[in-house]
């Protein structure tokens, strides 16, 4: 009986959760995506075809036992669904909402590839999740037995937060260092609420301050506190930084007045969801109300800001990308979501300039594809004689980000890093060139998904925990 709630993908079609009606959801931060009902939950879970190679599972960081929690939910049984999704990624419900299912586990299910449309997997782990939550079986961390080691991790974003989560489970003492005011990284303040809402993270980060996890906020390592001090504290230190140095623009005009960083922009108005004062986007500085907007770029980020500059009541909304849109990195359910919701996207265009002291305008120059670069992709070039002026009163930079160089803004020069800046960590234990320190996330990696973080996070855990006790084990000899 069990069988035959399964392999139902050929009598029953895809279906995702109903989307909140554009002109509502572009009127506040909420998230777009209604919840799945219990039926409707298990009937999709029910399409699963429980193939012997599961590629949604091989294509997932973290490797999800998806086929299991999803035959788990179409019979009904939620509490276990939920034990073995939690058993492999420490925060499903975040990642049931943000990650790029359609390039990851679902882009790659069997019975997509075989023309019957891919099973929502996303929708379901979110649904599988919240139900958790609302039912109270997501639970504080209480180690069966205490240990006297001490781990220090600088950075409370999605790989520090997996890595302390580990730790405490193994009874180890976790203390987190981080620069913000509150846990969570980009998930709290670069993420907009619309695709992820704040209290969702913030429960996550109330959990783990439940079970032990300390935090130490508003601490600039190298400024507040130096980074051997943390050593000397610590029996092992995890670098979870992520990356914050955001792309610049060279071209003429650039240092004008209304050109601001994605990063900045979108701060400030996650910022604001929380309650708090911000002058920048009092003063107009970072509120996009109004104004002819521009942003240029073509990955998540540049999604966010579009869709924020939306939510904020820009007279107009263009985002800039140099390739087509099938070459563009950001995830192309977020660009068909900002299109609905009014923003216009200019396809093969790169800024040349800016006019203005106060932004008035980009110059825009029309670009072609050519020959494929290095990574494989075409290269973009441009087109001579094709420049234009777009108006515009705010230009939002949404180009990508930079490691930080911490060897130098740290005073830790044996730190060794790569010719990126990204710090040089051995991809299975993730320990760095400093006995004792390890690196995970997009310190390591450079910019990418919340997924990869946690999957590195949950990974250099495991290697500090051999770590401390070979450690041990030798102080006991």
């Amino acid at each position: 009986m069990a069988q035959q709630r399964m392999l139902q993908f050929v009598t029953l079609g895809r279906e995702t959760p109903e989307k909140r009606p554009a002109a509502a959801r572009t009127e506040d931060y909420n998230e777009i995506y209604r919840e799945f009902a219990d039926a409707k939950a298990a009937e999709q879970a029910s399409r699963c075809s429980q193939c012997g190679v599961p590629y949604c599972q091989s294509h997932c960081p973290v490797n999800n036992n998806i086929p299991d929690w999803l035959k788990l939910t179409a019979e009904g049984r939620l509490r276990e669904a939920h034990e073995i999704n939690q058993a492999t990624n420490t925060f499903p419900e975040i990642c049931g909402r943000i990650c790029p299912q359609d390039r990851l586990c679902e882009g790659n299910c069997v019975i997509e590839q075989s023309g019957h449309g891919t099973v929502t997997i996303g929708a379901i782990e979110k649904y599988i999740n919240d139900t958790a939550w609302e039912e109270g079986w997501v639970a504080p961390i209480r180690p069966s037995v205490e240990r006297p080691e001490s781990v220090g991790i600088i950075g409370a974003g999605p790989g520090g937060l997996a890595a302390a989560d580990r730790l405490r489970r193994a009874g180890v003492q976790v203390t987190v260092y981080d620069r913000y005011d509150r846990a969570g990284g980009l998930m709290t303040y670069g993420i907009p609420g619309f695709k992820l809402e704040k209290p969702v993270v913030m429960r996550r980060v109330e959990l783990l301050r439940d079970g032990g996890v300390n935090f130490v906020s508003n601490c600039n390592v190298g400024e507040d506190i130096s980074f051997n001090a943390i050593r000397g504290q610590h029996d092992a230190v995890l670098i979870a930084t992520g990356v914050y140095k955001s792309r610049d623009l060279t071209d003429p005009g650039a240092q004008a007045t209304g050109i601001v960083r994605a990063i900045d922009y979108l701060t400030a108005s996650n910022r604001l969801s929380f309650g708090d004062e911000v002058p920048e986007y009092e003063s107009g500085e970072l509120n996009a109300a109004g104004k002819r907007v521009v942003v240029i770029g073509g990955g998540d980020t540049a999604m966010d800001c579009v869709r924020t500059a939306i939510r904020q009541g820009a007279s107009s909304v263009k985002c800039l990308y140099r390739r087509d849109r099938a070459n563009m990195p950001g995830s192309q359910r977020e660009t068909q979501n900002a299109e609905e919701e009014g923003v216009e996207f200019v396809w093969l265009a790169a800024p040349k300039g800016f006019e203005g002291d106060a932004v008035t305008g980009v110059m825009v120059q029309k670009m072609r594809l050519g020959q494929a670069d290095a990574t494989g992709r075409q290269a973009p070039e441009v087109i001579e004689g094709a420049d234009y002026l777009e108006e515009a009163d705010l230009v939002i930079k949404a180009l990508g980000f930079e490691p930080e160089d911490l060897p130098t803004l740290w005073g830790v020069p044996e730190l060794e890093v790569t010719r990126w800046g990204t710090v040089k960590a051995d991809f299975r234990s993730h320990a760095t060139s400093i006995p004792g320190v390890y690196a995970a996330g997009d310190i390591v990696r450079g910019a990418s998904l919340v997924v990869w973080a946690i999957r590195d996070g949950r990974e250099a855990a495991d290697s500090m925990l051999d770590y401390l006790g070979q450690a041990a084990q030798v102080a006991a000899e």
